[in-house]
């Protein structure tokens, strides 16, 4: 039986690997070492680690590292105390291999420590862009540091394999946050209320989650030109989420809170977990902000995102995913447009680009299979054939 370890930092990075937890939790194959950190233990981002220990999944180690996000070098800070952490864990647990999702600076660290102490990676959800965040180089970073790559779609594998990686270890195999509109049945209206602070679903809902833009020169990139548009809607619903733990996420955090306090049709919460959250997508008008569910599980709804500023730029999207600059009337037009007969009914019959939702099965499956020997043997750069005009000023 293989050993295999997962990390965890965000209730965004759980909700994505649920399916792939819970087919090495159940897997005669495998031995699940689940290792949970940064968001999931801290307060003001709802202390999700519950979430997961009420999905039944046994919590092998917590990792924690601080994770003040005031000042750029914070995350350095954090960065650093997550290398020696994973380090720590990987001592004791000795997974044969790890598994990590993305491009946070928390899985960063793992694959950091990973790659120094020879224990081989598979990366979830390499190849993509999203320009403006500071996520799209700590992603094909951590491409480099992997061994076996399982992406969201083709474009994203040929990007993996221009990277240099071999193209027999690069699988195309979906994305993994479309696996629960599938095999996780929703909540009804009446639950959904009753879990929440809202007396009705008033039209238009809006579902707005905003993150840090960590690649702006404020590291956040503003959220005012959103919050001055929303008011524009006072008789719409705004359930509001909390943003991630990035670069600039607490002082983002604390205006959010202070925009909702006061205004009746406004609601906050920290999390709202997998189910609510994939429950609320079934009733919302419109999703808007920057976060890439907007454009990965959201489009299978047949909903609209109105998706603000630069922090998905370059990622692939569905036809019912609506790009406005971070600027008032775009952001305005955007929500207008998205409110359309016209539009509606063009988001009823997007295709989304990420596939049908059997990403875990075909995970376990690459692994089942998988020649575990190939990690002994060190790997080799793929190059490929291009045209690479001349350096001719030098």
């Amino acid at each position: 039986m293989k050993s295999i370890a997962v990390i965890t930092g965000t209730r965004a990075d759980y909700g994505l690997l649920y399916w792939v937890i819970k087919g090495l939790h159940e897997s005669h194959d495998f031995q699940l070492q689940l290792l949970v950190c940064g968001a999931h233990l801290q307060a003001q981002f709802g202390e999700t680690r519950t979430e997961i220990e009420s999905d039944g999944f046994p919590i092998t180690r917590t990792v924690e590292f601080s994770c003040n996000t005031r000042e750029p070098a914070a995350m350095s800070r954090s960065t650093g105390e997550a290398v020696i952490g994973f380090s720590q864990a990987f001592s004791e647990l000795e997974p044969q291999m790890l598994i990590v999702l993305g491009d946070r600076f928390e899985a960063f660290a793992a694959t950091q420590a990973a790659t120094l102490m020879n224990i081989p990676i598979a990366h979830l959800h390499g190849g993509e862009l999203t320009e403006g965040a500071v996520d799209d180089c700590l992603r094909h970073a951590m491409t480099k540091l992997s061994q076996i790559h399982f992406v969201a779609a083709e474009e994203y594998r040929r990007r993996v394999i221009q990277l240099g990686e071999q193209p027999e270890r690069v699988f195309s195999v979906g994305a993994t946050g479309l696996e629960s509109l599938l095999k996780e049945p929703l909540m009804t209206e009446a639950d959904l209320l009753e879990s929440l602070p809202i007396d009705k679903f008033d039209s238009p809902f809006f579902l707005i989650t905003y993150h840090p833009e960590t690649n702006a020169a404020d590291g956040n990139g503003s959220v005012e030109p959103l919050l001055s548009v929303l008011d524009r809607y006072p008789d719409a619903l705004l359930l509001i989420t909390a943003p991630n733990l990035d670069r600039g996420g607490d002082a983002l955090l604390e205006r959010l809170k202070q925009f909702s306090q006061p205004r009746s049709n406004a609601v906050f919460v920290e999390s709202l977990g997998r189910r609510r959250y994939l429950s609320c997508l079934s009733l919302v008008d419109c999703v808007i902000g920057n976060s890439s569910s907007g454009l990965i599980e959201v489009p299978s709804f047949g909903k609209p995102t109105v998706n603000i500023g630069d922090r998905q730029k370059g990622r692939l999207s569905a036809d019912s995913v609506l790009h406005v600059a971070n600027d008032l009337e775009a952001i305005n037009r955007g929500i207008e447009v998205a409110l359309s007969e016209e539009f509606v009914e063009i988001c009823r019959g997007v295709v989304n680009p990420y596939g049908q939702g059997n990403t875990s099965e075909r995970i376990l499956e690459v692994l089942r299979t998988l020649d575990w020997a190939l990690f002994d043997r060190g790997k080799a750069f793929y190059d490929i054939s291009f045209d690479c005009p001349p350096d001719e000023e030098h």
